[in-house]
């Protein structure tokens, strides 16, 4: 239960105003960063309140391609002051903003070597499908198509380097979905570090290990190459629901 005290803010007045702000990245891709302060809220999750800061990526943002690549929340302390508002829009939320450009340029740099990957297997087999496989990405990732080429054309020795393993989450456009992604993903992070923690105790068996490393193996590849239109409440709920019970069985061993 939360306690307050007599000189805290009121709830509508622990917001602050976010940020919307043009990215151009090192490839020339233009995204849009969006960061929106949604004050105090209670986790669904950890049944526990927390102050929420909610990010969102754009790429080819304003094109007809326009799409999601990157989402999280930031979960901080429900401190209601003005010290807390002051400290979350001076330092906090210039932070979250410097990273998500991290974000955008780690994910651009693995774009790149799968796309220098997607050429060279073209360049092997002529096949249709890595026919099709180029053209999709040329289309969805024109600077960084230009940029893999490029590349490669200045590569001297022309040895295949294999791509690194690049699962990029599609964030659905609809927030109530989106909002279930996120929450799917802090689990999946929630359920590897705490398993960490339980195993260094000794306290995890080897079927609750494989348990874990299949769900969220399962959960991973869900949520990965899917086209955004595939998903739904009902498929994202029964995945949560399923995370949720083996964290809590996790908790459970802690306690």
């Amino acid at each position: 239960m939360r306690t307050s005290s007599p000189d805290e803010l009121d709830r509508q007045r622990c917001q602050v105003g976010g940020i919307n702000q043009n990215y151009t990245s090192s490839a020339g891709t233009l995204y849009h960063i969006q960061v929106e302060d949604l004050g105090p809220v209670m986790d669904r999750l950890t049944e526990t309140d927390v102050r929420r800061l909610n990010i969102i990526v754009y790429a080819n943002y304003g094109e007809p391609n326009a799409r999601i690549i990157h989402g999280r929340d930031y979960d901080l302390p429900d401190l209601r002051t003005r010290e807390h508002n002051e400290v979350i829009q001076g330092r906090i939320i210039p932070e979250v903003v410097a990273s998500a450009r991290q974000v955008i340029e780690e994910k651009e740099r693995k774009q790149i070597a799968r796309i220098k990957g997607l050429i060279r297997d073209y360049h092997r087999s002529r096949e249709d499908t890595a026919k099709m496989a180029l053209a999709e990405a040329n289309g969805l990732y024109p600077f960084l198509f230009s940029r893999a080429w490029s590349e490669l054309k200045r590569e001297k020795d022309g040895a295949a380097v294999e791509p690194e393993p690049h699962e990029e989450v599609v964030y659905p456009l609809e927030a109530s979905l989106r909002v279930r992604v996120l929450e799917i993903e802090r689990l999946i992070q929630a359920i590897a570090s705490d398993l960490e923690r339980l195993k260094a105790a000794g306290n995890a068996d080897d079927i609750l290990i494989q348990t874990c490393r299949k769900l969220t193996l399962r959960a991973r590849e869900a949520l990965a190459g899917r086209k955004a239109g595939a998903f739904t409440v009902r498929r994202l709920d029964v995945m949560r629901n399923s995370l949720t019970t083996t964290w809590r069985q996790i908790q459970g061993r802690f306690t």
